[in-house]
């Protein structure tokens, strides 16, 4: 075979080639605007020298500790400045983050832990008690640093641990911070919620990060000086990469320690805020505000939103509120969202139930991912452009993770044909925008038919009464399953299993009604997302009650 003339004599050295990796966002950043504000948070205000300095002294001192090439970093903190600086100043020193939901339990904390052979771990005081109760169950012992944000209120804690400040002062804040040796090294570990078994730790490296951090600013349009608000915790999937994201266009990140109403819409007005990321629950909050909280906005801001579609309600109110919102869509193997619901002009002038129907899709792949389309997973085949015919989600490029930490299994499984497979169910319309049906887990058979949980779900929340609605398989003794709703009423409205059971009914084929519908407060995790596994189990009960 003929050798290619231009690879000959041409080869790869420092001059003409460097690894990709977001820490070089920070330090333009710093080079260029030093005195801009990097980070608000309360009555602080940072600029990107002072950030970048802070972020070395922390790789600094972390080196110092030990920490060097591959070794694991763990936070257990808020959306907080330290946490900002964790994701700088972990990957300067080699080090590998790995950030924990604060939401979780201490065993499911302890396994991470262990699972990521975590060597020093950085906690917000007010999860010093979680953390301890974590470290008294797992095996690691590691090294304990505890950060006091001015912005907690909370009580005291009396533990050995160093002060995170103190720490900090120990590092040189002009430490020559290392590149990756490699582009395909980690950057970060982040664990999936692990509701079928022990969660699995979803592996990132410098070359992705780096990628989608610019493919998020593409994609949202983001301009120079742009003022992000952390309503996403950053603990989900990096805070979707936007911690990197920012250096990059030399924005501003307002920090909200906790998702409540006030701040939000007291930091959206007074911070001049323009892009934000949630669920829709999120949306809820804000909109369910009461007017004298509320702040009239001199600019539409982006919100960014990428859990089940929003109602068709929520989007005008978020739209008179003066919020354009767009659907985004990934996993954590993804980075956060890949997918994103790119609106065309002429969709604008549609009737606004048209609008919700194409804002409820996930839409088309971000710049940054080489390949996205809806598979035969039997075959391997994409699955017809038809709207109708359901496949598996599957991704395929630079912003798909390295694989499952220490599972070989799974990340063989998750690989299988050259795709990564995500578990989504969904279809691709004639236009090539996919639209998710269903989790592969979530799919209901009653009497051999399949029937999409979402499909029910979208039926009942075009009632007005129903709030936030979720579907599952409950068992059934001749049909096998049959879908049980779990309804969450809207605030002031009424409404009972009867008249949304013949709601359903004109609506979907009448092997779809629920047969059962339950009214409860719905559980979520921290990131706004249904807990449908806990429905799952509940469902369970039911139908064993019902039987006894």
């Amino acid at each position: 075979m003929e050798t290619n003339p231009y690879n000959t004599g041409l080869d790869r050295n420092p001059a003409n080639y460097q690894p990709l990796t977001p820490l070089t966002f920070l330090e333009r950043a710093a080079s260029v605007f030093p005195d801009h504000t990097a980070i608000v948070h309360g009555g602080l205000r940072r600029n990107y020298a002072d950030f970048y300095a802070r972020s070395r002294q922390l790789a600094s001192a972390l080196a110092t500790a030990g920490i060097g090439r591959g070794d694991t970093v763990s936070a257990l903190l808020a959306n907080t400045p330290a946490m900002l600086e964790c994701h700088y100043g972990v990957p300067m020193c080699g080090g590998v983050l790995h950030s924990i939901n604060t939401r979780l339990d201490a065993s499911i904390i302890a396994f991470q832990l262990d699972h990521a052979r975590a060597r020093i771990v950085i906690v917000d005081r007010e999860f010093m008690p979680l953390m301890q109760e974590a470290l008294a169950l797992a095996s690691v012992n590691p090294m304990l640093i505890q950060y006091d944000d001015a912005e907690f209120d909370g009580p005291e804690v009396h533990v050995e641990a160093h002060d995170y400040e103190a720490f900090l002062s120990g590092g040189d804040a002009d430490f020559a911070w290392l590149m990756p040796e490699d582009e395909w090294d980690a950057i970060s570990i982040n664990y999936t919620s692990g509701t079928t078994g022990d969660p699995k730790g979803v592996v990132s490296h410098h070359r992705g990060a780096y990628l989608l951090a610019q493919g998020n600013a593409l994609t949202t349009s983001m301009a120079k000086h742009a003022v992000y608000l952390w309503t996403l915790p950053m603990f989900h999937c990096n805070g979707w990469c936007f911690p990197w994201t920012m250096s990059a266009i030399i924005g501003t990140h307002v920090c909200l320690r906790q998702v409540r109403a006030e701040p939000i819409w007291n930091a959206l007005a007074d911070e001049g805020v323009t892009h934000l990321c949630g669920a829709p629950i999120v949306m809820s909050l804000m909109i369910s505000a009461p007017a004298a909280l509320k702040r009239d906005l001199d600019r539409t801001v982006q919100f960014f939103t990428a859990a089940a579609p929003p109602p068709e309600k929520l989007l005008a109110d978020m739209k008179t509120a003066g919020f354009d919102v767009t659907h985004l869509y990934g996993l954590t193997e993804t980075y956060g969202p890949a997918v994103v619901n790119d609106w065309h002009a002429g969709w604008s002038d549609l009737a606004p139930a048209q609008q919700a129907a194409l804002k409820s899709r996930q839409g088309v792949r971000y710049l940054a991912l080489e390949c996205l389309d809806v598979i035969d997973p039997e075959t391997m085949i994409p699955v017809p452009r038809d709207g109708k015919t359901m496949g598996e989600v599957m991704f395929r490029g630079n912003v798909v993770m390295k694989g499952y930490f220490r599972n070989p299994k799974s990340t063989q499984e998750a690989f299988e044909g050259g795709w990564f497979h995500s578990g989504d169910l969904g279809v691709i319309h004639p236009d090539g925008y996919i639209q998710l049906k269903d989790r592969s887990k979530d799919v209901i058979i009653s009497g051999g038919e399949n029937i999409s949980s979402i499909e029910v779900e979208e039926a009942l929340y075009r009632h007005p009464a129903v709030g936030v609605t979720a579907v599952v398989a409950m068992p059934h003794e001749k049909w096998g399953e049959t879908p049980c709703a779990f309804v969450e009423l809207a605030e002031g409205q009424e409404a009972d299993a009867d008249a949304l059971k013949a709601w359903c009914r004109d609506q979907l084929a009448p092997y779809k009604v629920p047969g059962k519908f339950v009214f409860m407060p719905i559980p979520r995790t921290s990131t706004g997302k249904i807990q449908k596994f806990v429905l799952r189990e509940q469902a369970r009960d039911l139908a064993q009650a019902g039987a006894a």
